[in-house]
C-alpha cells in the first residue's frame, strides 16, 4: 500500500476555499480567500501487489483510471449499455452506432479544441447550442452562427481554429484525393499528440489510413 500526495494547482487568484471543522462540538465553516501562500493537497492510496516503484504504480494508476473514464462516458453519456431488448443483433447495431458517433464526435472537438479530451457532458452543450444561419450571395454561401453558450472566449477560439482549418484545406482539395483529404483532417484534429512526439525528440509520426 502507498499513499500519494499531489499538489492542487489553481490558477484563479480570486477562488475562496470553504473549511469545515468542528469546534466546541459544532460544526463550522471558515473561508479562505487569500489563495497566495494557501496549498491545497489531494491523497491517494494505492493498493496493489505489483513489486514496482512508487513512481511507477502512480502512473500506472493514472493511467488506469484514464481508461475507466472514457467507459464510464460512454456508458452514462452516450448511453452504451442498458439495452431493454434481448435481442443480440439489435444490441450489437446499436453499440456500433454509438461507437461510431463517439468517435467520430471526440475528433471533432479534439479539432476544435485540441488542448485536451473534453467529455460530452461538457463538450455537447459547449458546440451543439448553437444557432446557424446559411446566407447566399453572388454565388456565395456564408454560414453564420451563434452560439448560445455562455462560455463566448473558448467558442470563439475553437470556430476561428476550425473556421481557418478548412478554409486552408478547400484551397487545396481539388488537387487531393478523398483519402488524402481525410489524412489532413485526422492528423489536424490529432495534432497536439504529434507535438508532444515531437518534443520526445522521437521521429516516427502516426500514419491515419
Amino acid at each position: 500500500m502507498a499513499i500519494v500526495r499531489q499538489r492542487v494547482v489553481n490558477n484563479r487568484r480570486d477562488s475562496i476555499i470553504g473549511l469545515e471543522y468542528e469546534q466546541d462540538g459544532q460544526s463550522k465553516l471558515a473561508f479562505v480567500d487569500n489563495m497566495d501562500d494557501f496549498n491545497a493537497y489531494e491523497y491517494s492510496v494505492l493498493v496493489t501487489d505489483l513489486e514496482a516503484d512508487l513512481l511507477s504504480l502512480f502512473y500506472h494508476y493514472r493511467d488506469r483510471a484514464d481508461c475507466e473514464n472514457n467507459f464510464d462516458e460512454l456508458k452514462n453519456q452516450w448511453g452504451w449499455g442498458g439495452y431493454t431488448t434481448q435481442e443480440i443483433k439489435s444490441c450489437q447495431f446499436m453499440s456500433r452506432i454509438i461507437a461510431l458517433i463517439y468517435n467520430w464526435w471526440n475528433l471533432f472537438v479534439r479539432l476544435a479544441i485540441p488542448e485536451k479530451h473534453h467529455e460530452a457532458i461538457t463538450s455537447r452543450p459547449l458546440l451543439l447550442s448553437s444557432i446557424g444561419k446559411l446566407t447566399e450571395h453572388s454565388r456565395q454561401k456564408k454560414m453564420t452562427i451563434t452560439s448560445t453558450h455562455g462560455d463566448t472566449t473558448l467558442i470563439k477560439k475553437a470556430y476561428s481554429r476550425i473556421n481557418t482549418f478548412f478554409n486552408e484545406l478547400k484551397l487545396i482539395a481539388p488537387q487531393l484525393t478523398i483519402q488524402q483529404s481525410w489524412n489532413l483532417i485526422l492528423a489536424k484534429a490529432m495534432e497536439i499528440f504529434r507535438v508532444k512526439i515531437d518534443d520526445n525528440n522521437q521521429n516516427e509520426l502516426p500514419v491515419y489510413t
